[in-house]
C-alpha cells in the first residue's frame, strides 16, 4: 500500500464520521484530476465545473460508497467522473439531435403546408379558367349546381328550362371539364 492510499483511508475514514475539512483535503488532491478528466471527455469547462460539483458533492453526501479494498480514491473518482462526463456527453448529443429533428419537421411541415395551399390555389385557379371556357348555357347549369348547391331541378326553375335539358347541360358540363382534365399532365394536378 503506497502512502498515499493509507492517507486516503485516513480521509475516508473522517469524510464517514462528517468531517468537512477532510472533503477540503481531498478536493485540493483530486479537484483538478476530477476536473481534467471532465473537460477531456466533455470538451466544456463549464459542464466540466458542474460534473466536478456534482462528484464532490457524492463523496460528501454517500462516502461510504468508497470500497478502498477495491481501489484507490483517485481511481473512484476517476470512474464517477468518467461515467457522469460520459452521460453528460449522451444527453447533450440526444438533444441536440432531437432539437434538430424537431426544427427540421417543423420547417418541412411548414414548407409542405405552403406547397399545399399553393398547389390547391392553383388548381382551383385552372378549374375556374376551364368552366370560363364552357359554353354560356352549360357554364350557369353548372354554376348554379356546384357552387350554389342547387339540383337539377332547381337549376331548370332558374334558368326557366326543362328538367331534362338540365340534367343535359350539367351531363356535358361535366364532360367537357372532364377531357379538358384528361389533356392536362396528371402531375399537374396532384
Amino acid at each position: 500500500m503506497r502512502d498515499g492510499d493509507a492517507d486516503d483511508g485516513l480521509l475516508m475514514a473522517r469524510l464517514v464520521a462528517g468531517d468537512d475539512s477532510a472533503l477540503a483535503v481531498v478536493y485540493d488532491r483530486y479537484g483538478g484530476f476530477v476536473f481534467g478528466l471532465a473537460r477531456r471527455v466533455t470538451g466544456s469547462e463549464p459542464i466540466a465545473r458542474d460534473i466536478t460539483q456534482d462528484v464532490f458533492t457524492l463523496l460528501w453526501q454517500q462516502p461510504e460508497r468508497v470500497d478502498l479494498d477495491r481501489g484507490s480514491l483517485r481511481a473512484y473518482l476517476g470512474v464517477v467522473t468518467h461515467r457522469r462526463a460520459v452521460n453528460e456527453v449522451r444527453s447533450t448529443t440526444r438533444r441536440e439531435a432531437r432539437e434538430a429533428r424537431l426544427a427540421h419537421d417543423d420547417f418541412g411541415d411548414a414548407v409542405a403546408e405552403v406547397v399545399e395551399v399553393e398547389a390547391q390555389r392553383w388548381r382551383a385557379g385552372r378549374l375556374r379558367d376551364f368552366v370560363r371556357t364552357l359554353p354560356a348555357d352549360q357554364r350557369q347549369a353548372l354554376e348554379l349546381a356546384y357552387f350554389d348547391g342547387c339540383t337539377y331541378r332547381d337549376v331548370a326553375a332558374r334558368l326557366g328550362i326543362p328538367e331534362g335539358t338540365a340534367k343535359s347541360r350539367l351531363r356535358l358540363a361535366l364532360a367537357r371539364l372532364r377531357s379538358m382534365l384528361e389533356t392536362q399532365p396528371l402531375e399537374a394536378w396532384q
